[in-house]
Order: C-alpha cells, then sequence, then structure tokens
C-alpha cells in the first residue's frame, strides 16, 4: 500500500479527521489533441489534449434545450433515424429549410420547415414518407429547432 505525503513531504496524519478526501472525476470526457483521420491509419497520440463536456458542446441555450426520442423512418435522408435522440433547441429562431419539431393540429412531427408560396411545407426526407402541405384552416406551432441527432453507429 502507498504511503501518502503532504505537499511538504510529510507523511500524512492518519484517523478520521485528516483522511484524504476521495478523487473528485474531471468533468467530461477526454478528447484527442489530434483529429483521427478515416483514411488510412496514422501514428496514434499517446496523450489527450483535453476533456469535452457533451453539454457545452451540443447547448447553446441550456433552459430552452430538450432531448426528443425519434420514433419512424419519414427523415432518413437527413440522417435522422428511428432510436435516434434528437437535440431540439426553443430559444432559436427555424429559418426556412430548418429541421424542427412541428406541432399540426395538436400532432407532433420532425420535419424541414419550408416556407412556400402557399403557405408552410414540412418536407419528409425517407421512402414512403409524404411531405405535410399546411393548409390556412390548420394549427401549426414551430416547437423548436433541431441542433443534433445522436444516434448509434
Amino acid at each position: 500500500m502507498q504511503s501518502l505525503t503532504t505537499s511538504g513531504g510529510q507523511p500524512f496524519p492518519t484517523g478520521s479527521l485528516f483522511s484524504p478526501l476521495p478523487c473528485i472525476p474531471l468533468p467530461g470526457f477526454p478528447i484527442l489533441a489530434t483529429p483521427v483521420p478515416a483514411g488510412f491509419p496514422s501514428p496514434a497520440a499517446d496523450f489527450v489534449e483535453d476533456r469535452l463536456s457533451l453539454d457545452e458542446h451540443l447547448i447553446k441555450h441550456r433552459e430552452a434545450t430538450f432531448f426528443v426520442r425519434v420514433t419512424g423512418q419519414s427523415m432518413t435522408g437527413f440522417g435522422i433515424h428511428d432510436g435516434d435522440l434528437l437535440v431540439v433547441d426553443r430559444a432559436v429562431d427555424a429559418a426556412d429549410r430548418s429541421v424542427v419539431i412541428a406541432v399540426v393540429d395538436g400532432e407532433f412531427t420532425v420535419k424541414q420547415l419550408c416556407r412556400i408560396p402557399d403557405g408552410v411545407l414540412l418536407r419528409a426526407s425517407g421512402k414512403g414518407h409524404g411531405d405535410i402541405l399546411v393548409g390556412p384552416d390548420q394549427d401549426l406551432t414551430v416547437w423548436g429547432v433541431v441542433r443534433w441527432a445522436i444516434h448509434r453507429v
């Protein structure tokens, strides 16, 4: 068993009053200092540059960000698959061609928002799935903008 010493090199006092505190893990996950090529292999770096917090990387507006689980195949052309976890930001204004979580007549859907002369088209991108043309007599709310899709490889 390794003996503990103080910063001055003296033995660390034992007993409940002077017991060392447990290690506090660093927040986030390790990130390599160099990018990993997807082509030919290269020598790996033997060190980690920093730690990466996925919260800091994926979330811009903490209080307005939600995670939504996808069901269905209507957005596979946009890289969104059944079971994916979407990071949705409700503080971002939906621009034309944004992928959004929309509520049409009380029903949630994930689609690409397209502003057209006739109104709004909610565009699907999976085989066998149709677009939704939102008519003037329908209720449409853009609930949030999809910022990231997370899925298992």
